[in-house]
């Protein structure tokens, strides 16, 4: 009987994938898709701004969604004035 040596074994590789190409990403990469800070793009998942889907322990934003998004005007602010929290 042979035996085998996982020493040598490669771990496996992720699939680069285009974000573009993708149904759904990461809130990182929905935040750099949307040019706002994670913090913005997790105030908009609060409010229901941005539909989020999960898979496990990961939270995935359709990139649909953000598209969609990002047409539309948005004149209020994101996130709550630090003014009127005090």
């Amino acid at each position: 009987m042979q035996t085998r040596n996982n020493a040598f074994k490669k771990p496996p590789v992720r699939a680069a994938i285009a974000t573009d190409a993708k149904l759904l990403v990461s809130r990182d990469e929905a935040a750099q898709m949307l040019s706002i800070s994670q913090r913005a793009l997790d105030y908009l998942v609060a409010n229901r701004r941005l539909p989020t889907r999960r898979i496990g322990g990961r939270v995935l934003i359709p990139v649909a969604d953000l598209r969609k998004y990002a047409r539309g005007d948005h004149p209020e602010h994101i996130v709550a004035d630090r003014r009127k929290l005090a």
